[in-house]
């Protein structure tokens, strides 16, 4: 589980850093600042919900909560960013019906992050 994780967080900063960088250099001239503003939103939180990602591959062993939290990051960026850069890119406004179902995930994600954390057993220190 700790290797898929890592992946999917990796994956997931290397589209971020290409996205961000598509949005500076060859879409600064062809969208509007508020356009651009909300394609780069969208890379932004791609970005932190990868490293997200990795704290999940770093939990991965305590449970069926931090898998389940890194599912729900993962649907929270394919909504929340993929709609974010899909709206960006058409101009078309319904595709922001879909972004606040991406934010749950993300919220749903960092609360299943949060029960496994308090769940963590903390190792007794050896005396000798």
């Amino acid at each position: 589980m700790v290797r898929i994780w890592a992946f999917f967080g990796a994956l997931n900063a290397f589209i971020a850093v290409g996205a961000g960088a598509f949005g500076a250099h060859a879409l600064k001239a062809r969208l509007t600042p508020e356009r651009l503003a909300t394609f780069e939103v969208g890379a932004r939180y791609q970005m932190y919900h990868a490293l997200a990602l990795f704290a999940v591959a770093f939990l991965a062993t305590q449970g069926l909560a931090v898998r389940g939290a890194g599912v729900a990051f993962l649907i929270g960026i394919v909504l929340f960013s993929g709609s974010l850069y899909a709206l960006a890119l058409t101009g078309v406004t319904r595709l922001g019906v879909v972004t606040p179902f991406g934010g749950l995930g993300f919220l749903v994600g960092w609360a299943l992050v949060a029960l496994a954390c308090a769940r963590l057993q903390t190792q007794t220190p050896v005396r000798g």
